[in-house]
């Protein structure tokens, strides 16, 4: 048996052995309530907590650095977000000054940008501070939206190393010079072990382009990687619209939503949604309309809803779209996405990592595939690395035991998704069904991805799975009772287990569920515990979810 959580609420997850704590990037939330007043803004809930993913929340180092900012700048009355280059700070400024943001825009003559040196150089981008919340519990402002979904903002070592140095703080000008660090080491290293990990074990020993080191780019964060390419496209001489195929991380919809001219949400569950995206492509090429790429995750978070992508590949084909693909959940070391995907990105924060406490994605180009030259050409003129140095030494440190660690990651997976069918099917059983894409029909389209076994790794289906309840009130009883940590992020060295949907879409929650996405699933991102431990543990959640729905029942009953 493992041994009981004893974290408190709001605070980091533990980190890994004796590993240090000020840069891990999620924290315990426990209780369905703590999930309830999250997904509906409640600031006496949010106040509570004190460190949360860096994207929602800035992490402490950067809000103490932007307080020694804001005294040093003198200006009162305004908030600022700190960001470690000019472009993502003016990308910030047109964003929140856009008249696409309608009520919520920010006054041009109100929002600025302050440059500041310490070690390292500074973007400050000073705003006027968002209403209070309101009674219908809105978040608040374009800015926090954009700090959130674009990730582009300082990173927490950024912050860290600043205020390591703070007496060295001062103002600078855009004219005055910059001082460019070495790049690590790590960046090279961390090319190379992509590029092996991508080609290892291949579903097609014959394919004749490789990829190489210099296919590969970096990003501060998986949300930057996708913006990042969103943006690219959009500049380019084939800026269209964005069909996103399948339901996928919340963010994701953000950021195709705020940026650009609109994309088109398709369900991505029956081969009939295929058929409805290929006519979709139809009309619009008889409208003279481009879509300039379709974006599918591999599987979809949180159903685990696989799309099948050699059918997508072929549309592709047809009608001139970039396939972009995120593999994070399926992870790459699982999976070879090449005979498809245009251009794969991941998000190194989660698997490839493993132990929550750094953040970084990548982006790799595809030269098996016609699209290669055009996307090479694009990230040529518009890349630029805003990976700090390190975080990119924490990022290659971490993954040097990526393999293994995703070896027991997957085995715990698949054990537990298995387990859980199993107590399913017993009489009375609270679970409606399990969704991990071993257990779902769209397996028939993961299988096929696999990469071949070899002596050092056998691939599998992940770490993320979804319990579905069949009620509320069972729903509530199995979480309150699983004794793991619960809160956002996946990929960890521990298990974390969140009401996804109840949690992130709680004003949406008839829209989602047209997506199969419900307030009775709990997400579940296994972790290297014991596998028996595991199984022990969720078996007694579910006898106390079992124990609600029966209760239930024989209410029902008799009422009858």
């Amino acid at each position: 048996m493992t041994s009981a959580i004893t974290t408190e609420f709001g605070t980091a997850i533990p980190a890994f052995g004796s590993g240090d704590s000020n840069h891990i990037i999620t924290s315990h939330l426990p209780t369905w309530d703590a999930t309830v007043a999250f997904g509906n803004f409640d600031m006496s809930m949010l106040m509570r907590i004190k460190t949360l993913y860096p994207r929602m929340m800035p992490h402490k180092y950067i809000a103490q650095l932007t307080e020694k900012i804001v005294a040093l700048s003198g200006v009162e009355g305004k908030r600022c977000f700190l960001f470690p280059s000019a472009v993502s700070a003016a990308q910030c400024v047109e964003f929140a000054t856009s008249e696409n943001r309608g009520k919520g825009a920010v006054p041009k003559d109100n929002i600025f940008i302050r440059i500041f040196d310490v070690h390292i150089r500074v973007w400050a981008v000073f705003f006027p501070p968002p209403p209070p919340f309101g009674p219908d519990h809105k978040p608040p402002g374009v800015m926090g939206s954009f700090w959130s979904n674009a990730g582009v903002g300082l990173s927490t070592r950024q912050g860290a190393d600043a205020m390591d140095h703070i007496e060295l703080l001062h103002e600078v000008s855009a004219t005055d010079p910059l001082t460019i660090a070495e790049s690590s080491e790590s960046f090279a290293t961390l090319r190379k072990r992509i590029t092996s990990l991508i080609q290892r074990a291949p579903i097609d020993e014959a394919r004749a382009a490789k990829v190489t080191p210099d296919d590969v780019y970096l990003y501060q964060t998986g949300m930057s990687s996708i913006y990042s390419i969103h943006r690219y496209l959009l500049s380019s001489s084939r800026s269209g619209s964005t069909v996103l195929f399948g339901f996928s991380f919340h963010s994701t919809f953000h950021v195709f939503e705020d940026f650009g001219p609109g994309f088109k949400l398709i369900d991505s569950r029956t081969s009939e949604n295929l058929d409805e995206l290929e006519k979709y492509l139809k009309s619009e090429k008889d409208a003279g309309r481009f879509v300039q790429a379709v974006w599918s995750e591999f599987p979809s978070n949180p159903a685990l809803t696989v799309p099948d992508l050699v059918r997508l590949r072929t549309l592709a084909d047809e009608y001139g779209f970039i396939l972009a693909v995120d593999d994070t959940i399926a992870s790459f070391c699982n999976v070879d996405l090449l005979s498809t995907a245009d251009v794969l990105v991941s998000s190194l924060t989660k698997s490839f990592s493993g132990y929550a406490n750094v953040m970084g994605a990548s982006a790799v180009l595809n030269p098996s595939l016609p699209q290669y030259s055009f996307l090479k050409h694009l990230f040529a003129s518009d890349y630029q690395n805003d990976l700090y140095n390190a975080d990119a030494d924490v990022l290659e440190k971490n993954s040097r035991d990526y393999l293994e660690r995703s070896a027991i990651l997957n085995a715990n997976a698949e054990n537990l998704a298995t387990y859980l069918v199993a107590r399913s099917q017993l009489p009375d059983s609270c679970i409606s069904r399990v969704l991990y894409p071993s257990t779902i029909p769209s397996v028939a389209n993961f299988t096929p991805h696999l990469r071949r076994t070899t002596p050092d790794f056998k691939p599998g289906y992940g770490c993320l799975l979804s319990v579905e309840l069949k009620t509320i009130e069972s729903t509530i009883a199995f979480y309150d009772n699983l004794d793991v940590h619960q809160g956002p992020h996946l990929g960890a060295h521990l298990t974390l287990a969140l009401p996804y949907v109840r949690g992130l879409h709680a004003k949406e929650l008839d829209k989602v569920s047209e997506f199969g996405c419900l307030p009775t699933q709990v997400r579940v991102s296994v972790g290297l515990e014991d596998g028996a431990a595991l199984r022990e543990i969720f078996g007694r959640a579910v006898g106390f979810g079992d124990e609600a729905f029966k209760k239930e029942e024989q209410a029902k009953k008799a009422i009858a």
